[in-house]
């Protein structure tokens, strides 16, 4: 009798892990462009995340002199989202796994 409690408590446990799996947050992450104006990017980063000027800056400046930048930890649906608005944007942007 107890080898298919063992089961259902195998499966439940693969079912939470999925689930964790899912909810685990996506990273947006922003590259250098040699063309795009730096208060441009710091524009985008305030309307789009809601950032102050100082925090907008600091990640255009990240994004400027390392090349890249998360500029947002998000669900994976709402991080799609920023994408597709950096893009709109002219911006280069991906996600990546947090």
């Amino acid at each position: 009798m107890s080898a298919p409690n063992e089961l259902v408590v195998r499966e439940t446990g693969a079912a939470q892990r999925a689930d964790l799996e899912r909810d685990r947050p996506w990273q947006v992450v922003v590259w250098n462009d040699p063309v795009t104006l730096m208060t441009y990017v710091v524009f985008v980063f305030r309307r789009l995340f809601g950032y102050d000027r100082e925090t907008a800056t600091r990640l255009m400046l990240q994004v400027h002199n390392e090349g890249r930048a998360v500029v947002a930890t998000e669900p994976r649906e709402r991080a799609e989202v920023s994408v597709a608005q950096l893009h709109a944007h002219g911006l280069q942007a991906t996600l990546a796994r947090d």
